[in-house]
């Protein structure tokens, strides 16, 4: 493996607060040195990094990568290719698969095939319930085993009060989180969107608020009760914020995550029945962005997430009411939160806190981190690099994002995984 050394970047390290320009090498797969003026020697690969950010690899725990079952929306190299375009080098995939990752074999199966790929890291979120049908427990134990490094049916809430009970005490002997996709479903009925003004205007179906808040108090509740570590994906509402941070001042164990559309998009964006913006829960009115932008910025949200839900053509290609859930999101969201740092609404140093040890320290898993003796895993950051969304140009099989003609200025144009770059330019290096 070729030493790397990467020349007068700014490095931006929120485990360390270091923001400053240094060089960095890397040696073996881990940093070696950090430092001002690096001896340059003759068998390094050189990195001219000025004016350019060096950021710790990215890491999202809430990625949806279909394999196995449902490899034609997307396949975990398809998933790998679009991560470390992306600047991620740590990706946490969900149970609903075909077969549910809910025993240990799929789980083990998951990890292996990441691993002969080599381009990230893939960490499988393991079922909370078997079959995600929310009627028992699954093989937690054997799946932690395994390596999953948290439980989570989400795709379906964990409705079962008892149920979601039980598997808070349980994932205490293996101090893993239960992340839980807060709906109530008898709320939410058959609604597509966010109830308000323009769930009216467009006459479709509406989800309310409550519908999210109810099972938040649930979780929280629960947690409380049980000492259990909980996660909550992706908050969307102005209560769920008002709850969490009550959670957080009584001393439960809560973290949550929010997604980069629902920190960028209001619900007047499906206005024009683009089933882009159709994602669960929905987007939702300006007071609800503005609240959870707020809580991100103070830390009563810990982190950002993907959701990244790849679609088939197919899936989505239908009307409003009948098309599937989700974005592809990988490959545009750090340019999307930048959008919001340059524009002054979330300080950078907290922006990449929350997709980097900020998902570290939830999961407690390793990395998010640049440090003499850590994995080099990295991404860097054009800042000056303006370019348009076009997801005919993703390595993601999922091309469906709202965010498509969007022009964005920064993009990830380095992604180092393990000591090898993986992404230049670009271009995957597989």
């Amino acid at each position: 493996m070729e030493a790397i050394l990467i020349k007068r970047g700014r490095v931006i390290d929120p485990a360390s607060q270091t923001d400053d320009i240094l060089d960095i090498l890397i040696e073996s797969g881990i940093i070696t040195k950090i430092g001002k003026n690096l001896e340059v020697q003759s068998n390094m690969r050189i990195i001219h990094a000025e004016n350019l950010w060096v950021l710790p690899g990215l890491i999202d725990v809430h990625v949806h990568f279909r394999d196995p079952g449902y490899e034609y929306k997307e396949d975990i190299l398809s998933g790998s290719k679009a991560a470390v375009a992306g600047g991620f080098t740590t990706v946490c995939c969900k149970a609903n698969t075909n077969p549910v990752n809910d025993t240990g074999s799929v789980t083990r199966y998951i990890k292996e095939k990441a691993e002969s790929i080599g381009l990230c890291r893939v960490l499988p979120i393991g079922a909370v319930s078997k079959a995600l049908k929310g009627e028992s427990l699954a093989e937690i134990g054997d799946m932690v085993s395994e390596g999953a490094v948290a439980v989570s049916d989400d795709g379906e809430p964990v409705y079962d009060s008892e149920l979601m009970r039980r598997a808070l005490e349980y994932t205490k002997f293996f101090n893993i989180p239960v992340a839980d996709h807060p709906q109530d479903k008898r709320l939410s009925g058959d609604g597509v969107v966010h109830e308000g003004k323009y769930s009216v205007i467009t006459g479709l179906k509406g989800m309310p608020a409550s519908s999210e808040e109810v099972m938040v108090a649930r979780d929280i509740i629960l947690a409380k009760e049980t000492k259990g570590r909980l996660h909550l994906d992706h908050i969307s509402t102005l209560g769920s914020v008002k709850l969490l941070e009550w959670a957080k001042n009584e001393g439960v164990s809560v973290t949550a995550e929010v997604t980069p559309h629902h920190l960028l998009l209001t619900d007047e964006a499906i206005v024009t029945y683009d089933t882009d913006t159709k994602v669960n829960p929905p987007l939702r009115g300006e007071e609800h962005v503005a609240a959870v932008r707020e809580a991100l910025k103070n830390g009563v949200i810990d982190i950002i997430a993907t959701d990244h839900a790849p679609h088939a053509f197919v899936d989505k290609d239908m009307e409003y009411n009948k098309a599937a859930f989700g974005i592809s999101g990988l490959e545009t969201a750090f340019s999307l939160i930048m959008k919001l740092v340059f524009d002054e609404v979330i300080p950078l140093m907290r922006a990449v806190e929350a997709m980097t040890i900020g998902p570290a320290k939830v999961l407690g898993i390793e990395g998010g981190k640049i440090g003499v003796g850590e994995r080099a895993d990295i991404a860097i950051f054009d800042p000056n690099f303006n370019w348009t969304v076009n997801p005919e140009e993703f390595y993601s099989k999922g091309k469906n994002t709202p965010f498509k003609g969007w022009l964005l200025k920064g993009k990830i144009v380095y992604t180092i995984y393990n000591g090898k770059v993986v992404y230049e330019k670009g271009v995957v290096l597989c």
